[in-house]
């Protein structure tokens, strides 16, 4: 896909797939902490991967990410991508501690194990809620990799997970949204991004049962 912008019918397909997803998601991260969690609307882009990196807030910040591949009619990579900040905060949300950190010893960044479970589970239940929303709306079936969790610097992070694409694709669909607490303050915001291989994408929306540049 030579052209970097998404047209109008394109967006609104792929925030269809982020609400349906996101839907799914606040449901079950609900009933994981026992309250309401909202989700606005998403936001679609696509970016370079340089441009990407920026997005996060530079090659240098410091991001707990999970990721995993995609095999099937549609590979690619899923990213969840959290601040140090934001992932903190859903991990004493949803142990109901404020007093656990994620690292046990911030000299050393050595990340607290239970912190870790709980951000796996969290970033599992997103990502799942997306890949499950993708298949529904194209009906084509995607196998995913065991996920990993890293916690580092976002080009490191980026860099491990496109070893094998970083060759030949050079952008990022990326579906954006927020989420709030019941009382409607601020929660947390977290990036899902959506990487196709090459090939993948007009397939995606061939799938979707819109023409690439329509």
């Amino acid at each position: 896909m030579k052209n970097k912008k998404l047209t109008f019918t394109q967006k609104d397909f792929l925030k269809e797939i982020g609400n349906i997803a996101g839907g799914n998601a606040t449901t079950a991260m609900s009933s994981l902490i026992n309250e309401r969690i909202m989700m606005d609307i998403p936001t679609v882009k696509m970016m370079t991967i340089n441009e990407l990196m920026d997005d996060i807030g530079g090659p240098e910040k410091l991001v707990v990410t999970n990721f995993f591949r995609i095999s099937g009619e549609i590979p690619g990579t899923v990213y969840f991508v959290l601040t140090i900040e934001e992932a903190e905060y859903l991990v004493k949300k949803m142990t109901m501690d404020e007093t656990i950190k994620l690292f046990d010893n911030e000299d050393d960044l050595e990340p607290n194990e239970m912190a870790i479970s709980v951000l796996e589970e969290i970033s599992n239940i997103i990502t799942g809620s997306y890949l499950s929303a993708i298949s529904d709306f194209t009906n084509i079936k995607m196998i995913a990799s065991v996920p990993y969790l890293s916690i580092d610097m976002a080009a490191a992070t980026l860099v491990t997970g496109l070893i094998e694409l970083s060759n030949v694709s050079d952008y990022a669909i990326t579906i954006e949204s927020s989420l709030a607490d019941g009382t409607g303050k601020g929660m947390t915001s977290g990036q899902f991004l959506l990487i196709p291989d090459p090939p993948s994408i007009p397939k995606l929306f061939r799938a979707l049962g819109i023409e690439e540049n329509e």
